[in-house]
């Protein structure tokens, strides 16, 4: 890392951000959903070498791997002498065994901060809300009520919100309490679901970061052969924008998953994006993604091929 890293602020949180995140989930080994496991010492070697690059901003959350993802980042820090004063952490609050109480919010932040040895945590996400329910969460000794608390205390310097549906997730945006805005698999070359949620992010003045910009892996997949979009059956309609926005990508010299990174990077609504790497080997190669330059006429082709927008993600089954 050189001093010359341009990083960017993230809303009003005072925090600044590189363009690239590091995304921590494969670090914990979720073979499930990356196809391969990772070792414990390649999680750690893979974080000291990004500690030395030019990607200044790791972001993970309690339930991956049951903790492991923290725990190696941790470790990772530990060895590496302590985090560099311009590398910021950013986690998040997960339930367990089905409780997302304001007990079990107190509980994650405490193992969290345990095992990344970081105190106070500079940023929380408040975790996959959708999946519970809204009154709950936000009443009287709820998870947001406990992050808010959190940050009165000064154990948490500033609390956000991550999750997917951009339904359930603008009713929380909507109290006006979170400073930060992750979203996930809905602002992609395929998927531009989340526009309106973001235009809201943008009138409360909340910084945003980008997550899941390959759509799950089908739009790293050069086989052609992954059908699923966002942990979910990909429609049809989806499924041929990516297979000709695939050969739009091989005419350019470049590749999908190339153009979908700097499809988020080139956007500066976004302060970040999360990129998930599990081998030391695609620091380089994600760096030169983000920063990926072709003409506009490139983009202009690939906007062509874009599916009509359907919230096909968050339809209710």
């Amino acid at each position: 890392m050189t001093a010359t890293t341009p990083l960017r602020p993230l809303g009003g949180t005072g925090i600044a951000v590189s363009r690239v995140t590091l995304g921590g989930a494969p670090l914990g080994s979720m073979p499930e959903n990356f196809g391969h496991e990772v070792a414990e010492a390649d999680a750690i070697e893979l974080v000291q070498d990004v500690l030395r690059s030019g990607i200044r901003t790791i972001d993970t959350s309690n339930g991956y791997s049951d903790g492991r993802s923290e725990e190696r980042i941790g470790r990772a820090i530990a060895a590496f002498g302590g985090l560099p004063d311009d590398v910021t952490v950013i986690t998040k609050t997960d339930q367990r065994d089905g409780d997302y109480s304001g007990e079990r919010v107190r509980r994650s932040l405490a193992e969290s901060a345990e095992r990344l040895g970081i105190r106070p945590l500079p940023l929380v996400h408040l975790h996959d809300p959708e999946f519970r329910d809204f009154d709950a969460m936000t009443g009287p000794d709820g998870a947001v009520e406990a992050l808010l608390q959190a940050k009165e205390r000064g154990e948490v310097g500033h609390i956000g919100l991550a999750g997917g549906d951009v339904r359930v997730m603008r009713r929380y945006l909507d109290l006006g309490v979170f400073e930060v805005l992750l979203v996930h698999n809905r602002w992609t070359l395929v998927d531009r679901s989340a526009g309106a949620l973001l235009d809201r992010a943008a009138d409360l003045g909340v910084g945003v970061v980008n997550a899941a910009v390959l759509g799950g892996g089908i739009l790293a997949d050069e086989s052609g052969r992954k059908t699923d979009y966002g942990y979910r059956p990909a429609s049809q309609e989806t499924l041929e924008a990516i297979t000709r926005m695939r050969d739009v990508c091989r005419r350019w010299d470049t590749t999908l998953a190339a153009a979908a990174l700097r499809f988020s990077t080139r956007d500066e609504r976004f302060a970040s994006t999360i990129v998930g790497i599990s081998k030391p080997g695609r620091i380089p190669q994600t760096l030169d993604a983000a920063a990926l330059d072709r003409p506009q006429e490139f983009w202009d082709e690939l906007e062509s091929l874009v599916p009509a927008p359907t919230n096909w993600l968050d339809a209710d089954h």
